[in-house]
């Protein structure tokens, strides 16, 4: 996939890392007087990443507010060393996660409501059926490993044997607790087995938000990005609003998310938030298992061994 009209080239002396990516491929540049985003891949996807990630761009763009214009893709040249490359439109507004903790309870509650209505639209954008996007088209095939299983309890079994997983650490009573959450998670999830664009890494660090605009005009609190589409794929439209609420429990935003979520699909509150935590079982699980490789790692393991000792799903303790 290559753009009619491709951007000037990024001026790579002018590369910065962008702050809060984790990944270490996303730069912002400088060419013009105008900032770009620029990723560049090392090549770990494969060659399909970029022509993919745009495809999943410009979809999105379709359903949510704040998708980054796509303004170049190249594929990697391999003959010449060059890696894979897309660039896309710099956005306004703060990160989610510097925001936030500023905002008072209306503040929060609005926001609160505007990232319901993402999570709704996202829920809403159907898809045949569950899998990965294996190329431009959007064709989606199998998930990648360790997700290409049938369903969360074996799921558990493949990543307890992975080679340096930290599951065992838990001992064989907790493991099958989980086990038993497990079950009781996918017969929850099998409820409702719809498919939908999941963005599958919506946290606040991933998010633009801003309470007034360019003029310092109030605005409320606008959604003006929804950032690193890396992981979307096609999943079940629950995934995203568990993925938002695994650590953000602060009740004026949390309690906002839920109930707009639940208005607008029509569904009970308390159902919402059932599946949104079955559903975000699996991520929590993995993050889990490479305890000790990241931050979000070792609160993940915090957050499954709290849920394990009390049994519930909905533990907020770490």
């Amino acid at each position: 996939m290559d753009t009619p009209d491709p951007s000037p080239d990024p001026d790579f002396a002018s590369l910065h890392p962008l702050e809060g990516g984790w990944s270490g491929e996303t730069f912002v540049a400088e060419a013009g007087g105008e900032r770009t985003v620029v990723r560049i891949y090392a090549g770990r996807r494969g060659p399909e990443a970029p022509a993919i990630d745009a495809a999943v761009l410009a979809h999105a763009a379709g359903v949510v507010p704040g998708v980054p214009p796509v303004l170049e893709v190249r594929r990697a040249d391999s003959s010449q060393g060059l890696p894979g490359l897309l660039v896309t439109g710099f956005l306004p507004g703060e990160r989610g996660d510097l925001l936030l903790p500023r905002l008072d309870d209306d503040e929060a509650a609005r926001a609160g409501q505007a990232l319901g209505r993402v999570l709704v639209a996202l829920a809403g954008a159907a898809l045949p059926r569950g899998g990965a996007f294996v190329d431009a088209a959007l064709t989606i095939g199998p998930h990648p490993a360790p997700y290409d299983v049938d369903g969360l309890v074996e799921l558990v079994e493949v990543l307890v044997d992975v080679p340096g997983s930290r599951l065992p650490d838990l001992g064989r009573p907790a493991l099958d607790t989980l086990a038993g959450l497990a079950r009781e998670a996918q017969d929850l999830l099998d409820e409702v087995p719809q498919h939908c664009l999941v963005h599958s890494d919506l946290n606040p660090k991933n998010l633009l938000l801003r309470v007034s605009d360019e003029a310092g005009v109030e605005v409320g609190v606008e959604v003006t990005g929804v950032l690193d589409w890396e992981f979307a794929h096609a999943g079940h439209p629950f995934t995203d609003l568990g993925n938002l609420l695994r650590f953000e429990r602060r009740a004026a935003f949390h309690d906002a998310v839920v109930s707009t979520y639940a208005d607008l699909r029509g569904l009970d509150v308390r159902r919402a938030l059932d599946l949104a935590r079955a559903a975000d079982l699996p991520a929590l699980v993995e993050l889990a298992s490479r305890a000790g490789s990241n931050p979000v790692s070792d609160r993940a393991a915090a957050r499954l061994r709290a849920i394990i000792a009390t049994g519930d799903l909905h533990t907020s303790e770490d």
